[in-house]
């Protein structure tokens, strides 16, 4: 039997026939239709998947915006010292938490008390780092004792998150 090499294999009428009657053009332009139909659906779908991240990015800053804003103002109570007061003691809703004078005072004195509690709207003066330090572990920005009569607060960090994508959102004091 003579040798059964590669070169060999054409000959076997299954092939031959194969090799002889390729594929109709037509055929190939239809698989080419459909080669870059699924290129271009693919190409659909990759935008629709980056338009929808974008989406559900937006909503979850959304949904950080509005669970801070009621973190602040509805239980951390943030502008009862950081929104200046009018004459009559009244919040000056124009100026919510663009900072004030502290018109609490101790019965007894107490050293650190602070003066003036600082502007809030727009983070104009703390990194966000040094934000969620604050709210997260009750220490000042570079670990110092705050001073009365803010409260210590130990935060869960999508809480501390929620509470600087609100405070992001306000216009900044113009001090």
């Amino acid at each position: 039997m003579a040798s059964r090499g590669p070169w060999r294999i054409s000959r076997r009428p299954d092939i031959a026939s194969r090799l002889e009657n390729p594929m109709p053009i037509t055929v190939k332009f239809v698989l080419a239709a459909i080669g870059v139909f699924c290129f271009a659906l693919a190409l659909v779908a990759l935008g629709s998947w980056r338009f929808a991240n974008a989406q559900s990015a937006a909503s979850s800053r959304s949904a950080d915006v509005e669970r801070g804003k009621y973190l602040v103002e509805e239980v951390a109570m943030c502008g009862e010292c950081h929104t200046p007061r009018n004459g009559r003691g009244d919040l000056q809703t124009d100026a919510w938490l663009h900072g004030a004078s502290i018109w609490i005072r101790p019965v007894a004195p107490i050293q650190p008390w602070a003066d003036t509690a600082p502007p809030l709207a727009g983070l104009p003066s703390f990194t966000d780092e040094q934000f969620a330090t604050i709210l997260e572990k009750g220490t000042g920005p570079e670990g110092e004792m705050l001073r009365p009569p803010m409260h210590i607060y130990h935060m869960h960090h999508d809480d501390a998150k929620a509470i600087l994508a609100y405070l992001k959102s306000l216009p900044p004091a113009s001090r």
